[in-house]
């Protein structure tokens, strides 16, 4: 019996060192369910983010084929309009000038621009669903953004070209060479690429919470930060940063070429200058501060789910109303356009 009590003993010393062994693959084994437990959650709020809804104007159903008609018309407007500026700058020899030819390219943005979001949101409201697949939704925000930097440039370009063109004239066509206002162009197209292609990047590198409806028409950065998970406080530094680097620097560029401007026009005599230069410029004006004052708004302000629908509608300002008001701003507002659109007219009826 006290052989069996000593084997005993050492049977269960035994057991109590080879209980932590087991404990420790049994914890090993724990780690590796719940390891593969998350992995399955994780995997499964990806697949849930691969897709998002565009809820568009959906909390106005009835309206649904009103707003279908009134946007594809102005959607039809703005090609036509655009269009037309785009074939009298070419074809008009009156119109064969450096502001022509940023008007010209203006007109081909405003075209790129539009084409971005309005057929989509057309197919969202003939359809009633607003389905859009991960990689589309970030291939249009990449191109609203970078569209939308080029036309911030764009406009202190056009800034600067009446400004040389009115304070500067008798330098105008040394300053304003075919290889200079080309450039220049050239510039304002290719500045935003890499710029906005990291921005869209760091956003859609965020991880996304299941709820994954977009209180918008198109996929834009505020709307997408509203529903991304933990803390984007450094994403939303990032936006503002980029955002007063692309809006606000060409604003104030504009503003300083336009103050320059209106103090040279004042000095000018009453009966000659004033009234012909301020009519020249105020065109450029109208479009600069629809669009500008619109979008500083947008993506300047603090982020709040109080002012979703006001986001909507400033939206439409710089994305839809800008491009549909510039053919009648550059257009019918401009006598050697006018000329020129009349003069075409005759020759097509004369064919």
């Amino acid at each position: 019996m006290a052989l069996d009590k000593s084997s005993i003993i050492k049977e269960g010393k035994l057991h109590e060192k080879i209980k932590p062994r087991f404990g420790l693959r049994n914890a090993a084994i724990k780690c590796k369910t719940q390891g593969e437990n998350k992995l399955k959650t994780t995997d499964t709020n990806l697949t849930i983010t691969m897709k998002f809804v565009l809820l568009g104007f959906s909390d106005i159903p009835k309206l649904h084929w009103f707003l279908f008609v009134t946007f594809l018309v102005i959607y039809k407007i703005i090609l036509l309009g655009n269009g037309i500026i785009i074939l009298v700058t070419r074809v008009g020899p009156i119109l064969q000038s450096p502001m022509y030819f940023f008007i010209s390219n203006f007109s081909f943005l405003e075209i790129c621009y539009v084409s971005v979001t309005l057929p989509r949101m057309l197919m969202d409201l003939w359809t009633q669903t607003g389905n859009i697949s991960f990689f589309i939704c970030a291939t249009q925000m990449c191109f609203v953004l970078m569209l939308g930097a080029t036309e911030c440039l764009f406009l202190a370009v056009m800034a600067y070209d009446r400004y040389v063109a009115i304070c500067n004239p008798l330098c105008y066509p040394l300053v304003m060479r075919h290889k200079a206002y080309v450039q220049l162009v050239t510039g304002s197209w290719l500045i935003g690429i890499p710029v906005e292609i990291g921005q869209t990047y760091q956003i859609f590198s965020l991880p996304f919470c299941e709820y994954h409806q977009i209180n918008h028409f198109f996929c834009d950065i505020p709307p997408m930060l509203k529903l991304a998970c933990g803390d984007i406080f450094v994403n939303e530094m990032v936006v503002y940063v980029f955002a007063a680097l692309l809006v606000t620097v060409p604003f104030i560029l504009i503003l300083g070429s336009y103050c320059r401007i209106i103090s040279i026009i004042l000095k000018l005599p009453s009966n000659i200058g004033i009234p012909k230069t301020f009519f020249t410029c105020s065109s450029h004006l109208i479009v600069v501060f629809l669009f500008y004052g619109s979008a500083s708004i947008t993506y300047l302000k603090p982020k709040s789910n109080q002012y979703e629908e006001t986001d909507k509608l400033l939206s439409l300002f710089y994305t839809v109303l800008t491009p549909m008001l510039n053919p009648m701003i550059y257009g019918l507002r401009n006598k050697d356009f006018t000329e020129a659109l009349r003069k075409l007219f005759h020759k097509i009826v004369a064919l």
